[in-house]
């Protein structure tokens, strides 16, 4: 825990320098959060199995023909995925996330991939399993999702790191879609980051053991230190390679 206490006074630190180094820099901002799209869009994807590479990612996203057979699937990933993003980055800032709101992104995620799905919660007998979790009955989606945002919004005082972990791990807990919950999932909490004034974070696949681990502790006895851990460090790292472009220090960028 004390370990989690340092990294908030860190990320505090840093989102001051941030915003001091970004004042008047809106061209270059612009520059460096379309220049992030790819490589969040091949991490959230890859955690979720797909065999695309970074380079692949980036060439479907540019409409630049690859060197191998993409699946029609696999190429709407990606394009679905980062035309979220790019919405995103603009979005949070004028609209409060609701319901309607997350059933209008995952109505992009999964359009052209799986159009029965795609922007509504599941229904009727569709019950889904992960690993041993089973999520909750179908009925209680809308009301325990309704129940997250009151709880989220409800702590404003507690640090941006304890909310996001909690929100994200009872978001996976809940399920609500039939596909797609983990990508919309790690795209909700940038939509509250961005809305509360922070920068993006990208939850690399690298990581994929310890984030899949945080969901176990979470289904097992509540825990959230896993994934502040996870949100704390993908925080940190998204400051500090943003500080290397406003500031023009490039060792800015290794430091964790």
């Amino acid at each position: 825990m004390v370990k989690i206490l340092s990294v908030y006074k860190k990320i505090d630190l840093l989102r001051a320098r941030y915003y001091k180094a970004a004042l008047n820099k809106e061209q270059l901002l612009k520059i460096i959060s379309e220049s992030e799209i790819s490589e969040h869009v091949f991490n959230s994807n890859a955690i979720e199995n797909s065999t695309l590479t970074l380079e692949e990612t980036d060439r479907i996203l540019h409409e630049i023909n690859c060197d191998r057979f993409i699946s029609a699937r696999e190429l709407f990933e990606v394009k679905n995925l980062g035309q979220i993003i790019s919405y995103i980055d603009k979005k949070a800032k004028e609209e409060e996330l609701n319901i309607n709101v997350l059933l209008f992104l995952h109505k992009i995620l999964l359009s052209n991939i799986n159009d029965d799905i795609a922007g509504r919660f599941r229904k009727d007998n569709e019950f889904v399993r992960v690993g041993s979790h089973i999520a909750p009955n179908p009925k209680e989606v809308i009301k325990r999702l309704e129940d997250m945002f009151v709880e989220y919004n409800s702590t404003p005082s507690e640090n941006i790191i304890k909310r996001l972990a909690k929100l994200h791990l009872v978001f996976e807990y809940i399920h609500p879609f039939c596909d797609g919950n983990g990508r919309i999932g790690r795209v909700i909490s940038n939509y509250f980051l961005i809305r509360e004034g922070y920068v993006p974070i990208n939850i690399k696949f690298i990581d994929r053991e310890d984030y899949y681990q945080a969901f176990r502790e979470f289904d097992w006895d509540k825990k959230t230190y896993t994934m502040e851990k996870i949100i704390g460090k993908a925080l940190t790292n998204s400051y500090h390679k943003r500080l290397s472009y406003l500031e023009g220090n490039e060792k800015t960028l290794f430091k964790s």
